[in-house]
């Protein structure tokens, strides 16, 4: 176990977790911001790098369950590019059935806090797509402000981003 919050329960994915990884990545609506739902093959691969991620830096996006539902979303933190600088970021994706109910929320919340402490990070972002309203709102309640506009060039678009960011 990473995190908990008073509601969730954030820990490491595992293999058994691709079921439900697989849910919220099929999504057509939950994937707007990545261009579309994932298939099969790019689900096992999210996964897969996530799993290595946990290898390489000893965090990522952990799964997100809610006691008696089980796993909803993954949330975490990982290593990105923001034009040429590599800096840390809050994630968060969250099964549809779970939206605006303050999930995403309170699981980046417990992220970001996990951060500053055991990483003794001294900023956290978000990167998030320009059109992704609800992500915004998410970045905004951790207390971030937007201090980066950029593109991403993910499969084949060219999609721009805002960074958002908080210091310790």
């Amino acid at each position: 176990m990473i995190a908990t919050t008073s509601r969730l329960v954030l820990r490491r994915m595992t293999s058994d977790d691709l079921s439900p990884l697989r849910a919220i990545l099929s999504d057509p609506i939950v994937m707007t911001a990545y261009e579309g739902a994932f298939d099969d093959d790019e689900s096992a691969q999210w996964l897969e790098r996530n799993l290595q991620r946990y290898e390489d830096d000893g965090f990522g996006l952990w799964a997100v369950d809610l006691p008696g539902a089980g796993m909803i979303g993954q949330c975490g933190i990982t290593r990105q590019r923001i034009d040429d600088d590599e800096v840390l970021e809050v994630g968060y994706l969250f099964n549809r059935d779970y939206w605006h109910r303050g999930y995403a929320t309170e699981a980046a919340t417990a992220a970001r806090d996990w951060a500053f402490r055991e990483l003794d990070a001294d900023t956290i972002w978000a990167k998030v797509r320009d059109t992704n309203l609800a992500s915004m709102n998410v970045a905004i309640r951790l207390g971030m402000s937007v201090r980066r506009r950029f593109i991403v060039r993910y499969r084949g678009v060219d999609m721009p981003h805002l960074g958002f960011a908080v210091d310790r």
